[in-house]
């Protein structure tokens, strides 16, 4: 049989396809979840044509619906959004363009369902316009959307009503959302004006700004935080307490959007909590930390003891006397007594100190950072003054001593229980020996204790009675001319013999004594230098010593102005020595005196230079004469290759500097030439002269003022003093 004809073929499956297309079509449409239809544009949206679907919709047959002659898509439709249904319907076709419509529908049952319809206006067979579209019940949808919005309304009431503070942020630190409550928490008087307010809350929010750091750090460990409690700003600048409550959120895939929490205030509670822990580690009567504060404020000490390298003093205090005033005067008495004896020892310590009361009249005082027991010795001194001041009870004048017991840490315990038992018995030996005096536990700081307190003593005696020397050092330019001698303190003691001013000096100086000795030495200085001046073809100055704690008293200019004044020495012949201890300091108020001693006009020389850290930025900043090298830049630098390398280096910068330099310490010819030979400009020292008295330099000035040969000879044993 011969094959059909392609045409036909083709003809036939073309024909088999448009009745598929057709049956597909038909099925699609009446098995859709919904309804497809063709309706008029009248008042009654009558419809033409309804898919299946209208049953399980409406509870109405295809039939009913479009062959029934009362029944249109109007009555169907809830009377509450015919109106606004018809009019969004309408002004699409008017516009030809789709429309899309949510509203309620009544089915044949009575129930209510929300349908969404989409549709479009078209013209149909005969050139009317109709609607055609399709309509789907939505209520399982709509019911989610209203219970989420009705979640979201009882959210945002309790976020807006709630009492305590609400917020959203980014994980860098910035607000997202805040509640009013938080606001008001902050003194702002909205969420958004603390929004607007507070763009970096680490910075501008806690107290201490790592907080936030630490909050971040919980939360990307922990997902969460928990009665995070941290200080913080209010709007005003004051401060409250808060604990927050807070996780983080996160996307699908586990990265953090931001974190939310609650916060509130627990600044009553904290202080609430601070005021039973004051009471359970203070004395109520003083305030001082009591027994058991006290035995970890020694543990802390002795942990900075240890790190830094310092003693660590315990001293126990007992007051003397205090029995017969309480007894007499009544406990009130007391309790003022007690109360006024505590303030004044807080005066007496620093920063690092503490101050303790046991009990009755018992005080312990903890003084740390002590490199020297000479230094602990200052300041008990200090402390039994402060304590022997007269104090008012009851409209009379009372004098109270005290018995003070020290020990030493490490030498005399390594913990506080031994070092209290030790300063405890330290105590009753100065109660023995005598009251309104100090005792070492160690018999070796007795006897430091007590040959400082005589030198203390002798010192004071002889300032008073004009008992110290004043002996000058000669300085010689490289011709061995004197043009200048320095002015130096000697003590010497019927009793003690000859005190080193590296001792006596201390000793001024951490007494007060300083300024008396300072300005004995001044005055017969000034007046050395006057009637050698008197005698002398070529000017001769006077070169003295300010120790710092006296250079940076307020009135030394005016003070030296007075005693050249006193003394008619023209202040040019004078020259002011300062250490490099005094530029360690505040440098404006350094800057201020110096400038005020060149308006006097005195030359400024900073003394042993080269023994410092920052010597040559003091020479940049501050207005400086003269510069003395040290004695030990000296010392070896006929047969020591750096030291004459960093001689050479100095003497070169002074020149450059346009700077007078001085060289200490020059003990032998050899040292001499080398100085010389490098262009430094004066010199000092044993091979020139020692410090001698007033009527030698003198007798030098008159014979012609030239130095002779050498007065030690290498080797010779000398060694120089202080």
């Amino acid at each position: 049989m011969s094959a059909p004809p392609v045409r036909t073929r083709r003809l036939s499956l073309l024909s088999t396809g448009e009745l598929d297309r057709a049956r597909v079509l038909d099925t699609l449409i009446n098995n859709l979840d919904g309804m497809a239809y063709r309706c008029l544009l009248d008042a009654n949206w009558r419809m033409i044509f309804v898919s299946q679907g209208c049953l399980a919709l409406t509870g109405y047959s295809a039939d009913e619906l479009v062959h029934g002659e009362t029944l249109g898509w109007e009555d169907i439709t809830h009377p509450l959004d015919r109106a606004r249904v018809r009019g969004q319907i309408e002004s699409a076709v008017a516009l030809g363009q789709r429309f899309a419509a949510e509203y309620r529908i009544r089915t044949e049952s009575g129930q209510i369902k929300w349908v969404i319809e989409r549709g479009i206006g078209v013209l149909d067979e005969q050139g009317e316009l109709v609607l055609e579209g399709f309509i789907e019940d939505v209520s399982s949808q709509h019911a989610l959307l209203q219970a989420r919005q009705q979640a979201e309304e009882r959210y945002r009431s309790i976020f807006e009503h709630a009492s305590e503070g609400i917020f959203q942020t980014t994980v860098e630190g910035r607000y997202l959302a805040a509640n009013p409550a938080l606001a008001r928490l902050y003194g702002y008087p909205s969420p958004e004006a603390l929004m607007c307010s507070l763009d970096d809350i680490g910075r501008q929010l806690y107290v201490k700004s790592s907080q936030r750091e630490r909050f971040r750090q919980l939360m990307e460990v922990h997902g969460e935080v928990l009665n995070f409690e941290s200080e913080v700003y209010r709007a005003d600048g004051t401060r409250l307490w808060i604990s927050e409550n807070a996780h983080v959120v996160r996307d699908a895939e586990g990265r953090a959007l931001y974190y939310e929490g609650t916060v509130q205030d627990i600044s009553e509670r904290r202080r609430y909590q601070e005021e039973l822990e004051r009471q359970a580690n203070h004395d109520m009567l003083t305030g001082l930390p009591n027994r058991i504060l006290l035995a970890d404020r020694v543990e802390q000490a002795i942990a900075r003891a240890d790190r830094l390298g310092y003693y660590l003093a315990v001293v126990f205090i007992d007051l003397d006397n205090f029995k017969f005033i309480n007894d007499s005067l009544g406990h009130g008495a007391g309790d003022e007594l007690l109360k006024a004896i505590a303030a004044r020892l807080q005066h007496c310590v620093r920063g690092t100190d503490t101050v303790a009361r046991l009990g009755g009249d018992e005080f312990v005082l903890l003084l740390s950072d002590h490199f020297r027991a000479s230094t602990v010795i200052s300041q008990l001194r200090r402390v039994l003054s402060e304590i022997g001041q007269p104090v008012m009870l009851s409209g009379r004048e009372f004098h109270v001593g005290a018995s003070l017991g020290v020990a030493m840490y490490p030498a005399d315990g390594e913990d506080s229980d031994t070092l209290l038992k030790h300063a405890d018995t330290a105590m009753y030996a100065a109660k023995n020996s005598g009251r309104n005096t100090f005792q070492f536990f160690t018999r070796e700081l007795n006897r430091v204790a007590d040959e400082r307190l005589n030198i203390e003593a002798a010192l004071r005696h002889a300032i008073e009675h004009d008992e110290l020397e004043v002996h000058y050092q000669p300085k010689a330019d490289h011709r061995r001319r004197i043009v200048g001698v320095e002015a130096l303190a000697r003590w010497i003691h019927p009793e003690y013999g000859p005190i080193s001013p590296d001792r006596f000096i201390t000793i001024a100086e951490e007494t007060g004594l300083i300024a008396p000795l300072t300005t004995a030495v001044l005055r017969r200085a000034f007046a050395a230098a006057r009637g050698w001046n008197r005698q002398s073809a070529a000017p001769l100055r006077i070169a003295v010593n300010l120790s710092a704690r006296l250079f940076l008293s307020g009135d030394i200019v005016a003070h030296v102005a007075g005693l050249l004044q006193e003394a008619q020495l023209p202040p040019a012949l004078v020259e002011i020595e300062i250490t490099e201890t005094v530029f360690m300091g505040d440098s404006d108020a350094v800057v201020g005196i110096l400038r005020d001693f060149k308006a006097l006009g005195v030359q400024l020389a900073m003394d042993d230079f080269g023994t410092g850290y920052s010597s040559l930025s003091y020479l940049r900043r501050f207005p400086l004469d003269i510069i003395k090298i040290d004695r030990s830049l000296v010392t070896g630098i006929e047969h020591e290759e750096e030291v004459a390398m960093i001689a050479r280096a100095v003497i070169s910068l002074g020149q450059s500097l346009r700077k007078t330099v001085v060289a200490e310490g020059v003990e032998n010819p050899a040292q001499f030439d080398f100085l010389r030979f490098q262009g430094c400009h004066e010199f000092q020292g044993y091979l020139l002269s020692r410090p001698v008295r007033e009527h030698e330099i003198t007798e030098l000035l008159q014979a012609g003022g030239v130095l002779a040969a050498p007065a030690v000879r290498p080797g010779s044993g000398f060694a120089p003093l202080a």
